[in-house]
């Protein structure tokens, strides 16, 4: 999703998961700013030209993906409030749900590129989608036995699915076609991931979600057997919307292996990567863009992921209500895409990035300080107005390092890594502080202060 903000002509995330896609486009070079795009000179399709019917089939299946691997994201947002219902945690046992899924995207970064590389894109996607796909079914014995370290396992090789596919699907969907076109076929594809950031949480509070909730008292004043039977029942609620993900997923990866897909090489026009993994961080804007891009997916993953009970708490939502908020939410980062793409046409990156971490400062107050509606009113802006933060941040951070272009875009991929640790953070300082949901969200304030520096004066190049 991540895609659709990439430039300025075509700016997006959400979320949610973002960092692979954008790999992906700097490993065939699309441009943003400054850089000049070198798509056309690397593309290689064998055969035929790459044009015509003969890849309308292929780009469907592919962009289905886009969507499927949007909606595990955006379940994630569901689970932490409903498996700690579930299995009776605290909020910072809750946040091991993102470290799970955001680990396994860091440790398997760099083993997706080697099973891309050595088995193509037709054998890689089919693999993400079977990895997935068993990490889904392994919710049912994970339910089964209530047991919460078994829904990590689970979760973590979503993550390593979701890691194989998106390395091998992003690029597929660019060199499938007209190079000429393939920022348009990202774009397309990735507003298929931003529609399972609203699908997503609607479908997981009509599902998932049971809108009953029981304070610690009243779960003590219970018998073992109603308890038990309690927790039990609320953990049963994930198994049948992931046994229905999971044969989705096997039979679109059976669909995938019988249908025919178009062999596609590519090459780089100046042959070999050019640059070192650490000497790029001889670039100051780059450490800083590195910095800033760690605390701002983390940011995001704090909001979302406290943004069920955050409308419980702070605003007095039921459960549902809540979810089918976080609905909205999804919608408003998904418009805030479009917007951005308008206003980078009029506005520089660095001066827009700052005004919107001005506006999310302000609304990280609303919601820490504020009551009632207005809580969630604040979180649903948050959404429109961090839409376009990653994608900016890692364009300032690659412009003007030349050949540390590949190697700085590995730093800020391996930046994700805040998704993992800020929410487990913030998880602690509500434990800390008696379960105040609202005393949180203080650390994506922090988290948009530090982005806010990275726009003011961070992303400047150091002159020589």
């Amino acid at each position: 999703m991540i895609i659709y903000c990439w430039s300025r002509k075509n700016n997006t995330k959400t979320c949610y998961i973002e960092f692979v896609e954008i790999r992906n486009k700097i490993q065939i070079k699309t441009k943003y700013m400054n850089h000049t795009t070198e798509l056309e000179a690397e593309v290689i399709v064998e055969g035929k030209t790459s044009s015509g019917k003969k890849y309308l089939l292929p780009f469907i299946l592919v962009v289905s993906l886009f969507f499927l691997w949007g909606m595990a994201h955006n379940l994630d947002s569901i689970l932490i409030p409903h498996l700690k219902k579930a299995c009776d945690l605290n909020n910072r046992q809750s946040t091991l749900i993102d470290t799970a899924v955001f680990l396994a995207y860091f440790l398997m970064a760099i083993p997706a590129g080697v099973i891309l590389k050595k088995w193509g894109y037709k054998t890689s996607m089919i693999t993400g989608l079977l990895v997935f796909a068993c990490g889904a079914f392994l919710f049912v014995p994970a339910a089964n036995s209530l047991s919460y370290v078994t829904f990590l396992v689970a979760l973590f090789i979503i993550g390593c699915g979701l890691t194989i596919l998106e390395t091998s699907a992003n690029p597929y969907a660019a060199v499938l076609g007209d190079p000429k076109k393939a920022t348009s076929r990202l774009n397309l594809a990735a507003s298929f991931n931003g529609l399972a950031a609203m699908v997503a949480p609607f479908i997981g509070s009509m599902f998932i979600l049971s809108g009953k909730s029981h304070t610690k008292e009243e779960l003590a004043a219970m018998t073992d057997v109603a308890r038990s039977s309690y927790f039990m029942e609320e953990a049963a609620s994930v198994k049948i919307p992931y046994i229905i993900l999971g044969a989705v997923l096997v039979t679109i990866a059976i669909i995938f292996y019988f249908i025919h897909l178009p062999e596609i090489k590519t090459k780089s026009i100046d042959g070999e990567a050019k640059g070192s993994f650490f000497g790029a961080l001889r670039h100051k804007h780059l450490r800083w863009a590195v910095v800033a891009q760690f605390f701002y997916v983390g940011a995001q993953v704090c909001v979302t992921s406290f943004f069920i009970r955050m409308a419980q708490q702070g605003a007095g939502f039921d459960e549902k209500t809540a979810g089918y908020y976080l609905a909205i939410y999804g919608l408003l980062f998904t418009v805030g895409r479009f917007a951005g793409t308008a206003l980078l046409q009029v506005v520089s990156s660095n001066k827009l990035l700052s005004i919107y971490a001005v506006i999310a400062v302000l609304l990280c107050l609303i919601a820490i300080l504020g009551d009632g509606a207005y809580v969630v009113y604040a979180l649903g802006g948050l959404g429109f107005f961090m839409s376009i933060m990653f994608p900016t941040i890692f364009a300032l951070g690659i412009d003007g390092i030349g050949d540390d272009t590949k190697p700085g875009s590995s730093w800020l991929i391996m930046s994700i890594v805040g998704g993992a640790i800020l929410p487990y953070g913030m998880g602690t300082l509500i434990d800390m502080n008696g379960d105040n949901i609202q005393i949180g969200y203080s650390i994506p304030l922090v988290c948009f202060l530090i982005i806010l520096f990275f726009g003011l004066r961070g992303y400047k190049i150091a002159s020589k």
